[in-house]
């Protein structure tokens, strides 16, 4: 690719970047730190945090939010660059996704940083301000430049074909479960994702078998209990190759972590030998219940009842946006067990069996019918309202045997859960960048490819430099977890950037189609879909800009 300017691109990198990028973090952990005390004295009454204070200067909250989450994407990048360049692997692909990376962030956070297309927050938005030291002014300067993301292109189209651009980072072992997976997703995947997704149709059974033979269901499972008993990481580098190829078939492995994660962390010995080698196998598939129509992410104001009849329960009452809902055995369901409660303290969990359904009759258990809800993407598994009138539940699936635990359990799941929904964002932005890229490359105008435009490359290099930092902060979220370290602001930190990063990675590549892009015929049609969902479930993205906040503030 020929560009202006070629003799600049290297400046930083020949005037020591990784000392310049590395002298910016503590600048900005102090940006956080100062954006934390400001909040914290407008939302304080009585020496403890006000929510209604804290809701009235929302704006506030959530600019903490995402300087922190930008604070500590930096962090990572940085992180991964210094074992890269220890390694000697800092080749110069990474030495340009670390310039622009930091060029950009930076210059947003001084400028401001964008939550999302129509909202803005800056640094006054917070009360504070920031007057850049030489090394970070440099990057900010310099870091993106024209000329750093044309060469970033030129290096992304010799390597075309891997799983992604960049060093990952990961250690061997992982390095080689992404190839089994990113092979897998070629082969069996991507071929047939589209279809799926046009004809509206559930993911083939033989695939779901497939995944259970290769352990999907069961990778985070205890080996005592049926599973491999691997990392969170590893879920997390699973989970992005699956989801390039379809977030669907990636998604399939978020039921049974949930399920499992509830059950491990809050099930009675009983409870885990009888549920968890069936959810490791996939012989069992599982589905979660919680979310009802009118409450959305107010978990704690949830009205569906289960009552006590002798040594059973009967359940009663409506949910909605239940995923993979007919196919599945057990329903992870939330229901309010002490009537006179109407918070949180009032909910129990159960492990709800039901007899999984056909075309012609998706809910043939006594006391529950169900409805699809159609959907502009993510149709793998398909979503559904379900009604509860007199279904039963044994008395043995209260999880844990104890009643008024069931949010407490649920929080528990949280982070693993969060870190496998920022894995899902990351792989469908890879695969927005790569369907973007191959389009730009054999798309003809004016003579020449579209790659050859600079405001195409200039889209393509910033989704493989966001597509990166959202990879090293999801990685960094499933070290935490793996090291036995609360990791719930990390994970909600990946899942709030993962999210944004890949929407914004889908709607350019579908720009980069130009007309095309909005043909159904056109893959990228599909991931704009899929990728949407992502800044809503799993706690929307103001709701996860809102936990963050509270967290921060302690």
């Amino acid at each position: 690719m020929a560009h202006d300017g070629a003799d600049i691109v290297m400046t930083i990198i020949l005037d020591d970047l990784l000392t310049r990028s590395e002298a910016a973090l503590p600048e900005l952990a102090a940006l956080v730190s100062q954006a934390t005390e400001a909040l914290r004295a407008k939302v304080s009454k009585d020496g403890r945090i006000s929510g209604a204070l804290l809701e009235a200067h929302q704006y506030q909250a959530h600019g903490l939010a995402w300087l922190t989450t930008y604070e500590q994407s930096l962090k990572q990048l940085h992180g991964w660059a210094k074992r890269l360049a220890d390694e000697g692997k800092f080749g110069e692909i990474e030495q340009l996704i670390l310039q622009i990376g930091f060029g950009e962030y930076l210059a947003q956070i001084a400028g401001g940083i964008q939550m999302n297309q129509g909202e803005m927050v800056r640094l006054a938005d917070m009360d504070i301000s920031w007057t850049p030291s030489d090394a970070a002014a440099t990057l900010i300067a310099s870091g993106n430049s024209n000329a750093a993301r044309l060469r970033l292109v030129e290096l992304m189209q010799d390597v075309q074909g891997r799983s992604i651009f960049g060093q990952s980072g990961l250690d061997d072992e992982l390095e080689m479960i992404r190839e089994q997976f990113y092979r897998y997703a070629e082969d069996r995947v991507k071929p047939f994702a589209h279809e799926w997704h046009l004809k509206d149709e559930l993911i083939p059974m033989s695939v779901i078998e497939e995944l259970a033979e290769l352990g999907v269901f069961g990778l985070t499972i205890p080996e005592e209990y049926g599973g491999l008993g691997l990392s969170k990481a590893t879920m997390a580098v699973v989970t992005e190759e699956l989801s390039r190829g379809y977030i669907g078939v990636g998604s399939l492995g978020t039921r049974s972590e949930i399920a499992a994660e509830l059950i491990i962390c809050g099930g009675t010995q009983e409870q885990k030998e009888k549920w968890l080698p069936g959810l490791a196998s996939g012989e069992i598939l599982s589905t979660a219940v919680f979310t009802e129509p009118n409450t959305g992410s107010d978990l704690g104001s949830l009205r569906t009842r289960a009552v006590k009849d002798g040594e059973d329960w009967v359940v009663t009452g409506n949910k909605t946006w239940i995923t993979h809902a007919a196919r599945t055995h057990v329903m992870t369901l939330l229901a309010r067990t002490n009537p006179d409660s109407s918070d949180y303290k009032g909910l129990s969990m159960f492990l709800a069996e039901k007899t999984p359904g056909t075309d012609d009759a998706p809910f043939p258990t006594p006391g529950m019918t169900g409805g699809e809800i159609e959907v502009l993407g993510y149709r793998g598994m398909k979503e559904y309202e379900l009604a509860f009138d007199g279904f039963r539940v044994k008395g043995e699936n209260l999880l844990g045997g104890e009643e008024g635990k069931g949010f407490k359990q649920l929080m528990e799941t949280f982070e693993s859960a969060r870190i496998q929904t920022a894995a899902r964002a990351v792989g469908v932005a890879q695969s927005a960048l790569e369907i973007g890229m191959q389009y730009a490359i054999d798309r003809k105008q004016f003579g020449k490819s579209l790659i050859e435009f600079p405001r195409v490359a200039s889209k393509l290099a910033m989704m493989a430099v966001e597509t990166m930092i959202a990879r090293q902060l999801t990685y960094f979220s499933a070290w935490e977890k793996d090291h036995g370290h609360r990791c719930d602001l990390e994970a909600g930190m990946a899942k709030l950037l993962g999210a944004r990063v890949a929407w914004a990675a889908a709607d350019n590549a579908l720009q980069i189609h130009g007309g095309n892009g909005f043909a159904l015929e056109y893959q990228i049609s599909r991931i704009l879909c899929d990728a949407r969902i992502l800044n809503i479930f799993e706690g929307a993205a103001e709701i996860q800009a809102q936990v963050i906040a509270r967290r921060l503030l302690g």
